[in-house]
């Protein structure tokens, strides 16, 4: 009897709150598309743009539910992650991979799953194409021949092309597919210039902390560059500290040409007060896009292989308050 009054006590309650039934709630998350997410880290102001980009588009009043995950830039984590979203039985994974290679077992895995996989900011090299659905990022090779290319008219207008100049390059980390493109871009530059030198390549991996580090150790043997050419903004701010401390002008007015890469506030505020000479663009707000792709997917359609954003440059005087207080990132 006990049982009996327990039962249809939880039938009345049911039959009071249609909302909270099993079988209510189950209809409601099967409208959801389940996304699981691998990203890199949190190793840049350009990160976090990303990921708050991503988890706003696929957000649940977007109809999405998103499984999040942070890689804190090991890769090995994101290849847990995926098997993970795998057994979790998502129906599309998007991975921003941290190295370009090494895929091939995990996103076979996927595949056979019969999940859709989407690159986002970074690419990736596999034997398979049909390992991946699409991708969603940056031109890196473009962003470095953009920077080039106003390094170029600026050592024209100098009157010192031809002559020598030493460059100090902050390198992202190491096989990720904006380091490759933006490295390639100056080496080729070098190549084609007489008098350009790499006066060093110091592995600043996207992060602040160890590039000022490496950048005050570098001053500290009295070393003599013209140029810093840093693949991103927080290396850049890194850099920037060494050179104060270190008593090197820099920027519109100093002796240090100083190149950076992301555009992000803090980046364009410096550049708009004459602290860094060029901010390339990388457009970090993917989400939108990568939330289009899974809509196309959704409705039997084929999205593109590849997307390139639109991207820009910023100097101090293509810059106001007003332009950089309504940007996103």
């Amino acid at each position: 009897m006990k049982k009996l009054r327990v039962f249809l006590a939880i039938c009345l309650i049911m039959a009071l709150f249609p909302g909270c039934s099993p079988e209510r709630e189950a209809a409601r998350e099967e409208k959801l598309i389940r996304v699981g997410f691998s990203q890199v880290g949190s190793e840049s102001d350009w990160r976090a743009a990303n990921t708050q980009s991503m988890i706003s588009a696929l957000s649940e009043k977007n109809g999405f539910e998103l499984i999040y995950d942070n890689a804190r830039q090991r890769q090995e984590n994101q290849f847990l992650a995926i098997r993970n979203f795998i057994q979790q039985d998502v129906d599309y994974i998007v991975l921003a991979p941290i190295a370009e290679s090494g895929w091939d077992d995990v996103l076979s895995e996927a595949r056979s799953a019969g999940i859709p996989v989407i690159i986002v900011d970074r690419q990736i090299a596999v034997s398979d194409e049909d390992l991946y659905t699409s991708w969603v990022g940056s031109d890196f090779l473009a962003e470095g021949q953009r920077a080039i290319r106003w390094l170029e008219g600026t050592i024209q207008q100098q009157g010192r092309l031809g002559k020598p100049l030493n460059i100090l390059h902050i390198q992202g980390t190491d096989g990720a597919t904006a380091q490759i493109g933006r490295t390639k871009a100056l080496n080729d530059a070098v190549r084609t210039h007489p008098g350009w030198k790499v006066a060093a390549v110091l592995p600043g991996e996207y992060t602040e902390a160890k590039s000022y580090e490496l950048v005050r150790d570098f001053l500290a043997e009295d070393q003599q560059i013209d140029v810093i050419y840093s693949e991103n903004d927080n290396m850049t701010f890194g850099a920037i500290r060494a050179l104060e401390e270190a008593g090197i002008s820099y920027g519109a007015d100093g002796d240090v040409i100083i190149i950076s890469f992301d555009a992000v506030h803090d980046a364009l505020e410096m550049c708009l007060n004459g602290k860094i000479n060029i901010c390339v663009e990388c457009n970090p707000l993917h989400g939108p896009r990568v939330a289009a792709l899974i809509r196309q997917l959704e409705n039997g359609e084929t999205p593109a292989k590849q997307t390139y954003v639109d991207e820009t440059f910023f100097s101090p005087g293509l810059l106001n308050e007003d332009l950089i207080g309504s940007r996103e990132y």
